[in-house]
């Protein structure tokens, strides 16, 4: 017979660590689900007061402050040597003579941001088209009347000559008003010859005054008698300080538009008178900004004109 074995089975040291391992995570699970949480906190948040709630109508909140935009810096020199004067009394009347050929340098005296006055000559390509462009941008417009030269050349159409009598003299000077729309006043083209003549200038005269125009003597000449001949006859006049570009250059330009600024400032105001030439349109472009900052006030031309020796207010 076969011998039983008195034996008891064995538990391995393994079995009795996964049953204790076991037991302690029963444990720990037990207690997790069956405990109590504690609720998630938030973060405070200060509550708002009545007041913050609720601003008075009387204290609306102020809108955000804009940042202010860069200004121009002045030279040190020009704060050092001279101080603005007030608004209105150092003036410049900017005068571009010649107008009505050259179109696109034209428009860019047009779209400058400063008043100027452009003279037009009439009978000419884009007589009406640069008269028309110039008002509706609210710039002045005159005629650019040709009138006779000392020298041998033809002033244009529409030409006053000394050898016209007095008749056709005024009969011309009203043609080529009509030819300029808007024109309010006049100033001549060429016409050291004419405006030298008493005769001829009377007879000129005679049409401004009927039509209620002013005139500005050019000065092409010194014996011009085209000024005293408009007092004469009570036509608002004035006459020419300063030519811009007796040389065609930027810098000579720019010397002379502080020319300009130097007798406005001394004497309250000044006419200058320049052509439609690309170095013209370039120094008033870059210069204009300075000279407003030193207290100069640029106007059109038919602002500078006086009457029996009085002149007009700002």
């Amino acid at each position: 017979m076969p011998r039983r074995s008195h034996r008891r089975p064995r538990i391995t040291l393994v079995r009795a660590l996964v049953a204790a391992l076991a037991l302690i995570v029963g444990v720990f699970f037990a207690r997790s689900f069956l405990a109590p949480r504690a609720p998630e906190r938030m973060p405070v948040r200060p509550q708002p007061t009545v007041a913050q709630t609720a601003p008075p109508p009387s204290a609306p909140p102020a809108p955000p402050t804009p940042s202010p935009s860069p200004r121009p810096q002045r030279s040190p020199a020009v704060v050092a040597t001279s101080s603005p004067l007030p608004s209105g009394r150092a003036r410049i009347a900017l005068i571009v003579d010649d107008c009505g050929q050259w179109l696109h340098i034209e428009e860019g005296y047009i779209a400058l941001p400063i008043p100027l006055t452009l003279a037009i000559l009439p009978e000419v390509r884009y007589s009406t088209r640069i008269a028309d462009e110039a008002h509706a941008a609210g710039k002045g417009v005159m005629l650019h009347l040709p009138m006779q030269p000392i020298a041998a050349l033809d002033p244009g159409p529409g030409k006053i000559m000394v050898s016209m009598n007095d008749e056709t003299i005024e009969a011309q000077t009203s043609r080529d008003i009509d030819a300029v729309p808007y024109a309010e006043g006049a100033n001549n083209h060429e016409g050291s010859r004419a405006t030298s003549d008493p005769r001829v200038m009377a007879a000129v005269m005679r049409v401004f005054k009927r039509r209620g125009l002013f005139f500005i003597d050019s000065r092409t000449i010194a014996t011009t008698v085209a000024q005293r001949t408009a007092r004469e006859y009570g036509v608002p006049n004035a006459a020419r300080n300063v030519f811009l570009d007796d040389r065609n250059t930027v810098p000579a330009v720019e010397a002379q538009l502080r020319l300009a600024a130097r007798i406005a400032l001394a004497r309250g105001s000044a006419i200058a008178i320049g052509h439609p030439r690309p170095a013209t349109l370039a120094a008033v472009r870059a210069l204009y900004p300075e000279l407003e900052r030193e207290g100069i006030t640029f106007v059109l031309a038919r602002t500078l004109v006086a009457v029996d020796g009085k002149a007009p207010g700002p």
